[in-house]
């Protein structure tokens, strides 16, 4: 008796210490929210403050076309905790718009580029930035670049300053372009899953990874051609920035191990002897640099500056000039092509058909540029936005396909009908070919003693995982597979003025870059979003417009949390500058294991896809 009023006063304890814990907790945010608010109303009017020094491109994180969705409320609270995204996103636009303010702002003394924390993101964007940061070299303003570690991306940022700054012990090293997969065929076969594969052409290595432990020589092929045309745009463009030329470069990669070795391991000594770095200095010397010509803010023993984050929401503040009544609507399609209804930051199939559908009834947008950044995905969902996309020329309003840094497959299938089609050298496109997938698991179930049985009506009835896949239903599959690949085929036949069999020639799966697939003619021309921009806006004979990003209305709810919390999260301190020391191991990392055939991503209806695999490099 004793033991049990002691063992329910225990619990009894127990509980009123965690029901004080959550009143606690619940308070706390609660007593957020309220500061929040409050400093949102005071803060509204006066925004960030600068009065001059230095631009701190702080890009943390990956450059993307359109960020994820994420709820402004959660993402307030992360930042304010101290934690991180762990993979943040920036936006390209943003990243062009704020250097662009800059170059045109007199506060603004220099620009410093600090990509320390910058993740891959795609040779085509990089290149953008590359040219908003010409642009801005224009205004007679310095350029600077301060890292202690920069890997290839971050690097190709950095070319691009007047003067290149490292950290003496830090490391510089340019590895190439490559695509590697991993391949599960044995690890099935030791599971004893069954993998039926269904597919069209010659290079459309997407299933590869289930049915070989290797690459073909198809897909080998076809990969060297594409990944040396993206390398040589990167050699040649770092070569014009710093001086070199492009072979000389070149070579000295391809010889770095020796070169290394002749300088005893010192890889920031060997980058200045190639010419890639101009000084390696401490981090405090870089500081005395910038500071030297900008000046310096005695109160946070630094240069004068403002980051980026900052500067973008001072922009926001900025008196902007009255808008035009016609618009070039922008409709952004980045990511893995899926059907039914996705988030920001995801396409799929009804909710970016109805951006687009959104667009053909506004009246004030006479034009749409349908900015593509994406593999592919499902073969149906594509051919929803197609859609849309030959309502949109039916409504009398022009359609021109932007490419970003990939636009194969179901990318290429999206982009097929419209009236232009523009993209970067850069860019990874084509790939147009159809492959679809099942798996079945009779073996692994007979393994451990489990096993299907049963009667149907037809030889269709009853298809099931935990059975073999009939002949039938196979030779069903196959042929879905051959019509969708024709039916791709006559959707470019139709659209870039080709026959079916001059389509076939250059598509079997291969994917191509950018430059290669104008010379094929599956691109009209070569050049960035702005490019696409000026073509939809002459096809439309415009003469005055602006630019509208075509996105989902905000609910009520939405607005209100992100007037709230986009203020507050303005108030939040800065990241700190320089880069971590592991960051090149960690993005390897995360490559391996956020590999595109493992994704969970895969939901078309009819099992048929339109998707390259090896086109996330």
């Amino acid at each position: 008796m004793v033991l049990m009023k002691f063992i329910r006063g225990f619990f009894g304890w127990c509980w009123r210490i965690l029901n004080w814990a959550r009143k606690a907790l619940i308070n706390l945010v609660f007593l957020l929210v309220v500061v929040s608010v409050i400093i949102a109303i005071s803060t509204q009017e006066q925004g960030p403050q600068f009065e001059e020094g230095a631009l701190v491109l702080t890009i943390d994180g990956r450059i993307v076309e359109q960020t994820r969705a994420i709820d402004p409320m959660s993402q307030f609270f992360k930042e304010a905790m101290g934690s991180r995204d762990e993979e943040p996103e920036i936006l390209l636009a943003d990243v062009i718009r704020v250097i662009d303010n800059a170059r045109h702002d007199r506060r603004v003394k220099a620009l410093v580029i600090d990509a320390g924390k910058m993740m891959p993101s795609g040779l085509s964007k990089l290149q953008e930035i590359g040219a908003a940061l010409d642009e801005f070299k224009t205004a007679d303003k310095p350029v600077i670049a301060i890292g202690d570690w920069y890997s290839q991306d971050q690097y190709y940022l950095a070319s691009h300053a007047d003067t290149v700054l490292m950290n003496p012990n830090g490391m510089l090293m340019l590895e190439g372009y490559g695509a590697y997969q991993l391949f599960f065929k044995s690890m099935l076969e030791k599971l004893k899953v069954s993998t039926h594969v269904f597919r069209v052409g010659t290079y459309k290595s997407a299933v590869e990874p289930f049915i070989r432990d290797d690459m073909s020589d198809a897909a080998r092929l076809a990969n060297q051609q594409w990944l040396n045309d993206l390398w040589q745009l990167y050699l040649q463009d770092v070569a014009t920035q710093r001086g070199l030329t492009r072979d000389a470069l070149n070579q000295s990669i391809h010889d770095y191990a020796n070169l290394i070795e002749q300088h005893d391991g010192n890889s920031a000594q060997l980058a200045m002897t190639m010419g890639l770095v101009d000084e390696l200095t401490s981090r405090q010397q870089m500081r005395n640099f910038v500071g030297d010509i900008v000046g310096y803010d005695d109160d946070h023993h630094s240069f004068k500056q403002i980051n980026f984050k900052s500067y973008l929401d001072l922009t926001r503040h900025d008196i902007v000039k009255p808008p035009h009544q016609d618009q070039v609507g922008i409709v952004v399609a980045k990511g893995v092509i899926m059907n039914g209804y996705q988030p920001a930051g995801k396409i799929g199939g009804d909710s970016t058909a109805r951006l687009l559908r959104q667009a053909r009834y506004d009246d004030d947008i006479k034009a749409v540029v349908l900015r593509i950044d994406s593999p592919g995905g499902s073969a149906f969902a594509s051919d929803v936005i197609r859609e849309e996309i030959d309502e949109l020329k039916k409504a009398g309003k022009p359609v021109v396909a932007s490419m970003s840094s990939s636009a194969a497959s179901g990318g290429y299938w999206i982009a097929a009908p419209a009236d232009k089609i523009v993209a970067s050298p850069a860019t990874i496109t084509g790939s147009i070919g159809i492959f679809g997938m099942l798996t079945t698991f009779e073996n692994s179930l007979a393994h451990i003693g489990v096993h299907a049985d049963g009667v149907g009506t037809t030889p269709l009835a009853g298809f099931s995982p935990a059975r073999p896949l009939n002949e039938s239903f196979e030779r069903v599959i196959q042929k879905s597979i051959e019509h969708g690949y024709q039916q791709f085929l006559q959707l470019v036949a139709s659209n870039r003025d080709m026959t079916v069999e001059q389509v076939d020639n250059v598509a079997q799966g291969r994917v191509w870059s950018g430059m290669r697939a104008k010379e094929l003619g599956l691109v009209d021309e070569l050049g960035d979003l702005n490019t696409a921009v000026s073509a939809a806006a002459e096809l439309a004979g415009l003469d005055k417009y602006d630019v509208n990003v075509v996105e989902k209305p905000l609910s009520e709810r939405d607005k209100l949390l992100q007037a709230i919390f986009g203020q507050a999260q303005a108030m939040l301190p800065a990241d700190s500058s320089f880069n971590d020391a592991n960051a090149p191991l960690i993005n390897l990392a995360k490559r391996i294991l956020d590999h595109p055939a493992l994704s969970a991503q895969w939901n078309d209806p009819g099992h048929t896809y339109a998707l390259c695999l090896q086109c996330g490099i």
